[in-house]
């Protein structure tokens, strides 16, 4: 499979665009366990060409992290166009449109899956996109805005006319939200139209290794986009892609290598970020390492309110005293 000039491995996994989670030291755990592709949280094409910091910080990436996309959305195509300039100066590996959010507050003035009631501007948009920049133009989508409007797999077509390299669909309406199974229907109607020839990247609750083969050998897409599952879970795609190579499922990581995973995603976090942001935006991911563990209430709250990095590395080598098991873990896959 490729996207431009990037080739990927038979049946590759990428991560997700997510909000709040993507950020350099994710993407950084993620690509140690075997991500095929990153990328970055969604950017607003309004906030880029105002200029504004949090945008800006988004489009910061890493050599260690490629190949990556950076991800745009927006309503306005002249606005869209011009982000899409200032993304290609970061220097990206793709740029992908997002075409598929559905948090109200963005699809409810026309961005993100908002899209999928204007199918004629979403590919002028993309058009647009395609003509101004000189580096592989991706799509992520919906089925559509609900189930009286399923317009992918029409939508597929005039999007690969528009010049994309690849679409991501995913197997959910907009009304849907992240409610309910994701269809994979569609996506498998779309792959198997003989009409499309760029790769299709499924996403929708792969969550396990067993998901992730039904999806290949089922609905016959090109690629994988894991995103909630790898929340707290970024070894979900050592997991997987041992699971597709020799049908044989790897234990999940005993404490003391969740403690080990925890402790490189908070020091990167702060050598990316600094003590005082990378700190307090890290809170969100430390507990979520340890979900499971008995009698862990006191140390979560610990661990998502203490403000020093030095006793946050306490607290986890406290787990690994408390919760670790005794035997040697010096055959990490970290």
């Amino acid at each position: 499979m490729k996207i431009g000039n990037i080739t990927f491995v038979n049946r590759p996994l990428f991560l997700a665009p997510m909000e709040d989670v993507t950020d350099p030291s994710f993407r950084h755990v993620c690509k140690q366990f075997g991500a095929d592709m990153v990328y970055t949280e969604f950017i607003s094409s309004d906030g880029l060409i105002r200029d504004a910091a949090k945008a800006l910080e988004k489009m910061k990436i890493r050599d260690d992290e490629r190949p990556v996309g950076i991800q745009i959305y927006g309503h306005l195509p002249e606005a869209m166009v011009e982000a899409a300039k200032m993304a290609e100066q970061a220097a990206p590996d793709v740029i992908d449109i997002n075409f598929g959010c559905p948090v109200k507050k963005i699809a409810n003035r026309g961005a993100g899956s908002g899209m999928m009631r204007e199918p004629d501007k979403i590919v002028d948009i993309t058009r647009r996109i395609v003509r101004a920049v000189n580096l592989p133009v991706t799509v992520k989508t919906r089925l559509g805005w609900d189930e009286n409007s399923l317009i992918v797999p029409e939508l597929a077509e005039r999007l690969q006319d528009a010049g994309i390299a690849a679409l991501t669909i995913h197997g959910r309406t907009r009304a849907q939200l992240y409610s309910g199974s994701a269809d994979w229907t569609l996506i498998g109607e779309v792959k198997k139209n003989e009409k499309i020839t760029v790769p299709v990247i499924g996403n929708g609750d792969v969550n396990d290794p067993f998901v992730a083969k039904d999806k290949f050998d089922a609905y016959g897409v090109d690629a994988l986009m894991i995103g909630r599952a790898t929340f707290g879970r970024p070894w979900i795609f050592r997991t997987i892609r041992h699971f597709l190579e020799t049908n044989e499922i790897l234990p999940e990581p005993d404490v003391n290598e969740r403690v080990k995973i925890a402790r490189m995603h908070f020091e990167k976090s702060l050598e990316v970020k600094g003590e005082r942001v990378g700190l307090l935006e890290m809170r969100r991911h430390l507990s979520c390492y340890f979900k499971g563990l008995t009698d862990f209430r006191e140390t979560r709250l610990k661990l998502v309110t203490e403000n020093n990095p030095a006793n946050v590395l306490k607290l986890l080598d406290f787990v690994a005293e408390r919760w670790g098991c005794t035997e040697n873990t010096s055959n990490s896959h970290i």
